[in-house]
């Protein structure tokens, strides 16, 4: 004979269990929220950015301003970007914590070795 306290004690597990099971799979369905590791966009308004000139594309940097400035000059080839190949944005090791577009340019381009 089994005993009724280790039968409803057995039942409840399994009801927990599938519900844990249900809410695991549910919530690898739901769309991924932005990795935490993406830093927000650097913004040209943002004071260090201003401080060092720093446009969202290399293309519309002023020439009067930084005569110095090529349009071969962008972040993708400068060698204080740090992000990947392929991305639109990444790291720039000049803006701690913020991302800057492959496209920029800052006065403080240096040509990646």
């Amino acid at each position: 004979m089994s005993n009724p306290h280790s039968d409803r004690s057995r039942r409840q597990f399994l009801k927990i269990a599938a519900g844990t099971a249900a809410a695991v799979t549910v919530a690898g369905a739901l769309p991924r929220r932005a990795r935490a590791a993406d830093p927000p966009h650097l913004s040209p308004s943002d004071p260090a950015a201003q401080a060092l000139g720093y446009a969202e594309n290399t293309a519309q940097v002023s020439q009067a301003k930084y005569p110095n400035h090529k349009l071969t000059q962008d972040c993708s080839n400068c060698s204080f970007y740090q992000g990947a190949a392929g991305a639109a944005w990444g790291p720039c090791q000049l803006f701690p914590g913020k991302a800057v577009s492959v496209n920029g340019w800052c006065s403080a381009y240096a040509l990646k070795q």
